[in-house]
């Protein structure tokens, strides 16, 4: 661009808008290539042409804009204040050439004077003194006006009233603020009598209507209250269930509630101003009520209250407890007295029933067979003790801390802070925690007794433990005598069993006896000869010995079978018992032609029983197959009788199963669950003990015995008897395995 170029539009420019002050072109040395400006410039603001910008303001703005490349906003104050109208407000537009790098820059000069007049609208110049400031306040352009202090921003709690204004001018930044104050319209009544006389007068008025007012609803709330009080006290008169009587100081009826008078059957009007005798006394009750209201009127009440009688208008009576105060009024004098009344009838007679419920219950107790006690916990005292307890214990603690004790329940007798005494004791509900039984025996008193005890809460909240104690010497006396009868039972079964078994064991017998005989005629026919020889003898005589033991073995077995002794439990070997109880039982079963298979599982636990009586039981349960193939009338080949004994598992409990099944004619169904029944037999000739008798042995053992038939579609093609005995459970069980011996 050439300089007459920049000049031509450098005039059009600042001809076009009054508020440019100069244009100037300055190149990249700070040199002043052209500049156009009006004369109105002040001679330290003109830059003239081929001239260096000097160091200021000017040439700090030109080296910000040439460093960011951008146009920079730049302020020349006034140098006094009465050039405080010409201020200057400079813009830096940087040049750059072909290369973009910068060439120069293009500076404009505005007058901050003539930006107010000719870029603020004059409707706005016309309302308020608009003027620039700098930072400090110094006036830059405009003007402004003293600010003013109106008289109701002195007044307490007023909010104060400002018509002046200033907002930062951007992008110049906060160093120029542009102020508006707006001009003063209103009248000077500030001095004026008048308007403060009327000012005033205004406002005691209002302050008397406002306290008028105030004063009013406060009334009008007063008298709501009032009568929302008076409402509130006559419901409640009217809705209290207990009757109110108020006598004046003469004894004179002077107020009744609509309680009192449903209560009675008389009216407010028939009861006010009465005197005694009242109409609501019974006529035989006169002269100790009137005795009883001089007593009032004088104040000789009792803060109890006392009972009486109180006749209804329809002549029934009904029971009253009556309460006396004395009345007093708002002064703090006495004028009468206060009487209130409650129906206790419904009361009395409940109370009435629980006394003769009481008594019926203490009469129960007291002729129960049973000792009944009852004591707290860690304490000596005995809460109740009936009239048995009594006879036996006397009227202390003592016998029910030893029954306690010797029932193995739960007591305590300390009494400290640092020990939790009832630790362990049910957490549930007490009303549904289990009670503890034991039989004990007291020999004080020389008798066996059942004992249950629970805790329960006592009638005043304490934690009691009832204890209750039953004489069962009677049954353990008839128990012991079963039970010895039981045992003669067995004896006598096991001796049944061997008389049938008699004829058996004689041919048994007759075996070895025989060869034994053989062998010894023998030895003696060849020793007369002398034709025998050293080992021929020894082999003879061993044959002899072996014989004469398998004798021996016989007798001992059928001895100590039928020999009569108490139950001896031991831990047995569960082989060995079937092994003695094969080698009697093959006997019978060989007589009737059976043939007898057993299966044994290996390494079987041991059982804690009596193994002589378990031998019974087996040796009964294979004798009543054999019997029952024989009735059968079952060919060779189908008379076949297997013992089976193996481990198992019943109600999660491990046990030895033992099986005894044949191939006979089975049971009726209808007789199953019967044959175990004391004297009931299926067969002609039985005497109905032996199954009574195996089953009472095997519950006593904890175990249990079970019967049924085998079936081949809808034939019975034999039954099989099975009982099952748990493992004593100290023992190491180890898993067994079945084997076929």
């Amino acid at each position: 661009m050439r300089v007459d170029q920049f000049m031509s539009r450098a005039e059009a420019l600042v001809q076009q808008y009054p508020e440019y002050q100069s244009l100037t072109w300055i190149d990249d040395r700070r040199r002043i290539i052209a500049n156009q400006s009006v004369s109105s410039l002040l001679t330290g603001q003109h830059l003239r042409a081929g001239s260096v910008l000097k160091v200021g303001d000017t040439e700090s703005n030109y080296s910000l804009a040439r460093d960011l490349m951008q146009p920079i906003y730049g302020q020349i104050d006034a140098e006094d204040e009465r050039d405080a109208g010409n201020a200057v407000l400079q813009l830096h537009s940087p040049l750059t050439n072909d290369q973009g790098r910068f060439s120069g820059v293009i500076l404009a000069q505005y007058s901050m004077e003539g930006l107010l007049r000719y870029g603020i609208p004059t409707e706005v110049l016309a309302k308020y003194a608009v003027a620039l400031q700098d930072s400090k306040g110094k006036l830059q352009a405009g003007q402004t006006i003293p600010t003013r202090v109106h008289l109701w921003n002195l007044l307490p709690g007023s909010q104060r009233i400002d018509n002046d204004y200033e907002v930062p001018v951007a992008p110049v930044g906060n160093g120029l603020i542009l102020r508006a104050q707006a001009w003063r319209t209103s009248q000077g009544l500030v001095g004026s009598g008048l308007f403060w006389l009327v000012s005033v007068l205004s406002v005691m008025t209002a302050w008397m209507l406002i306290g008028n007012w105030r004063h009013t609803r406060r009334r009008l709330q007063a008298q709501k209250a009032l009568v929302a009080e008076t409402n509130f006290r006559r419901a409640m008169e009217n809705s209290m269930l207990t009757g109110m009587r108020a006598l004046d100081l003469y004894g004179r009826i002077t107020y009744v509630n609509p309680a009192f008078c449903q209560m009675t059957g008389w009216n407010e009007s028939e009861l006010v101003g009465g005197t005694a005798p009242f109409p609501y006394w019974p006529d035989d009750d006169r002269e100790m009520l009137t005795k009883r209201l001089e007593e009032e009127i004088s104040g000789q009440h009792s803060a109890g209250g006392f009972q009486v009688r109180v006749k209804r208008k329809n002549g029934t009576l009904f029971d009253s407890r009556m309460y006396v105060s004395p009345l007093i009024d708002a002064r703090g004098q006495q004028t009468g007295w206060m009487t209130s009344m409650t129906d206790i009838t419904e009361p009395n007679r409940i109370r009435e029933q629980l006394a003769s419920a009481h008594d019926r219950f203490t009469i129960v107790l007291e002729a129960l067979d049973a000792s009944v006690s009852v004591a707290p916990l860690g304490s000596q005292e005995l809460l109740f003790a009936n009239k048995l307890y009594r006879l036996w214990f006397g009227q202390n603690t003592q016998g029910h801390l030893r029954l306690v004790a010797q029932a193995g329940a739960y007591t305590s007798d300390k009494e400290s802070d640092d020990v939790d005494d009832l630790a362990g004791l049910p957490t549930e509900s007490l009303t549904v925690a289990r009670s503890e039984n034991a039989e004990i025996f007291v020999p004080e008193l020389g008798k066996w007794l059942e004992v249950r005890s629970r805790y329960i809460n006592w009638a005043d909240g304490r934690l009691a433990q009832m204890v209750i104690a039953s004489d069962i010497t009677p049954r353990r006396q008839a128990e012991e005598l079963a039970a010895q009868q039981a045992e003669r039972a067995q004896t006598a079964s096991r001796l049944i069993t061997m008389g049938e078994m008699a004829s058996s064991v004689a041919h048994e017998l007759n075996q070895p006896l025989t060869a034994i005989s053989n062998y010894c005629s023998g030895m003696i026919s060849r020793i007369k000869n002398k034709q025998v020889k050293e080992d021929d003898l020894v082999w003879a005589l061993e044959k002899t010995a072996h014989q004469a033991q398998r004798a021996g073995q016989i007798i001992l077995r059928i001895r100590s079978f039928v020999k009569r002794s108490e139950p001896n439990r031991m831990l047995s070997d569960v082989s060995a018992m079937v092994s003695e109880s094969l080698e009697l039982a093959e006997i019978e079963l060989r007589r009737r032609h059976v043939r007898l298979s057993h299966y044994v599982a290996a390494r079987l636990p041991q059982l804690l029983v009596d193994p002589i009586l378990i031998e019974q039981v087996l040796i009964n349960l294979m004798k009543n197959a054999a019997e029952s193939i024989d009735n059968a009338n079952r060919p060779v080949g189908q008379r076949h009788v297997e013992l089976r004994v193996v481990p198992t598992t019943r109600d999660e409990q491990s046990v030895v199963e033992f099986s005894v099944s044949d191939s006979g004619q089975g049971l009726p169904p209808e007789v199953i669950d019967r044959v175990y029944e004391a004297f009931f037999s299926t067969k002609v000739e039985g005497m109905g003990i032996g199954l009574n008798l195996c089953r009472s042995i095997i519950e006593s053992h904890q175990g249990r015995i079970s019967a049924q038939n085998i079936y081949n579609a809808d034939d019975v093609i034999g039954c099989r008897f099975c009982f099952w005995i748990p493992v004593h459970t100290t023992l190491t069980e180890e898993q067994p395995t079945e084997v076929n011996e």
